[in-house]
């Protein structure tokens, strides 16, 4: 018998969690008819308190599963993590399970992008949805911690989680231990290994590794590390199966994903949930408030890809389509550049903030993106020559895939594609030339601690 042709628990009903026939959404927002993740009441409503989440959702039954059936219905549901890396999450699970030792479950609630409010929007909203997706990740792999290793910084995110911890220690019965973490700022303190290193008391550093976290993480122990949303999605796949959970999304990459709109939109900051086939251009058009192609879309987060905006309005928003143009959804940001503004400049600001979040313990990303941000503001403020750019070019080549993380490989992926994408920009001030749009407006947020290097 298959995971997908197992008896489920007498009396559950496994219809979709919606109001719409399965099939018919492609995306909505908080609330909305059709969702999964955001289904339930509308943000004006704040956080779902347990009884409501409850009386929303079927029963969670973890004893109906064994941990192997579990992790067989999870590699059925086909579910990418939706952290940027798209590993198979039932891999890491069957990683963790047969390695010695007693896992730990770690919600990875940084959310480093400035700009993302996908993670921030679930711990705040349906935080029970999220801590049951924990459950279910203790559950398959046979731990009895979770950490949710989150900004305390983050006020609402912070008391939303910790007010659901104490519901369900009053309102369930005792299972899995789940505590807070105060994760440290910044930028690289999300990646796996820099986790890892903070929580054993030595420092958010990231670091190359041939074992992942998964076989000796923590104290030696497996550690599973998954963001919010994969785990959000666990929630529901334990309660209404992989079939349902590959009716939405595609058959290369199953499941709803979250995006956040950033820049030139009508609300920056929205977050939305896709369902079935959608192009970048729809979602700007219904949830950004666009009525025609913006001058460029950066997908993927601050060190992701620049995109024309022309070619992103008709691509998909499906990660396997934006993987074969180049191109990756990462941690679902789709930040706009609006035609007033100069792509070349905005990028300069950004790899200038990148540039800043290095962990300082290797070269090329601690001298070398610094000094790549200090030839690219000479581009932008009409000081450089075409010499510089080959300055440029040779240095990338020199990062490109070195350090201790991705970090400097990312950051030099922003350049690359804003050197492709803006070279009309890219012409103008090479010739000194003042440029049409109005240079340095800012378009995307950076944290309030940001300071521009002198």
């Amino acid at each position: 018998m298959t995971p997908l042709d197992a008896p489920r628990r007498p009396g559950i009903d496994l219809a979709a969690p919606s109001d719409e026939p399965a099939g018919r959404t492609r995306f909505g927002v908080v609330g909305g008819r059709g969702t999964r993740l955001l289904a339930g009441p509308p943000r004006s409503q704040g956080r779902e308190a347990l009884a409501d989440h409850d009386r929303r959702l079927p029963p969670l039954d973890l004893g109906w599963w064994s941990p192997t059936e579990l992790r067989d219905e999870i590699r059925a549901s086909g579910l990418l993590g939706r952290g940027g890396g798209q590993f198979p999450a039932a891999t890491k699970l069957d990683v963790a399970a047969a390695a010695a030792g007693t896992p730990i479950v770690v919600v990875n609630a940084t959310e480093g992008e400035p700009a993302s409010r996908k993670d921030k929007t679930l711990l705040e909203l349906r935080p029970h949805l999220v801590l049951d997706g924990a459950d279910v990740v203790a559950a398959a792999v046979g731990a009895h911690e979770v950490v949710v290793y989150l900004h305390r910084s983050r006020g609402r995110s912070t008391a939303a989680v910790e007010e659901a911890i104490q519901q369900r220690r009053l309102g369930r019965p005792p299972g899995v231990r789940m505590r807070v973490v105060d994760a440290p700022g910044g930028y690289v303190t999300g990646e796996t290994s820099a986790v890892v290193s903070f929580l054993d008391g030595a420092g958010a550093l990231p670091r190359r590794t041939a074992v992942p976290a998964a076989v000796t993480g923590v104290g030696h122990r497996p550690t599973v590390v998954n963001n919010v949303e994969t785990v959000a999605h666990l929630a529901l796949v334990a309660r209404y199966g992989a079939r349902w959970f590959r009716e939405s999304g595609s058959p290369q990459s199953p499941g709803s994903t979250l995006v956040t709109l950033a820049g030139a939109v009508g609300v920056p900051g929205a977050v939305a949930e896709t369902l079935g086939p959608v192009t970048i251009g729809e979602i700007l058009a219904t949830v950004g408030g666009l009525d025609t192609p913006p001058r460029a879309v950066l997908l993927g987060g601050y060190a992701g890809t620049w995109i024309d905006g022309e070619v992103a309005w008709r691509t998909p928003l499906e990660r396997h389509a934006l993987r074969a143009a180049g191109a990756s959804l990462g941690c679902g940001l789709i930040a706009v550049l609006g035609h007033d503004a100069c792509g070349l400049a905005e990028t300069a600001r950004l790899l200038r903030w990148l540039a800043g979040q290095s962990a300082g313990q290797c070269g090329p990303c601690f001298l070398g993106l610094p000094a790549l941000s200090a030839i690219l503001d000479e581009v932008v403020a009409g000081t450089a020559g075409r010499r510089d750019l080959r300055r440029i070019c040779d240095m990338a080549m020199s990062v490109r895939g070195r350090g201790a993380c991705g970090h400097p490989t990312g950051s030099v992926g922003l350049l690359d594609s804003a050197i492709e994408t803006f070279d009309p920009e890219l012409r103008r001030h090479l010739r000194r030339q003042s440029c049409e749009a109005a240079p340095g407006k800012g378009y995307f947020p950076l944290p309030a601690d940001y300071r521009v290097r002198a």
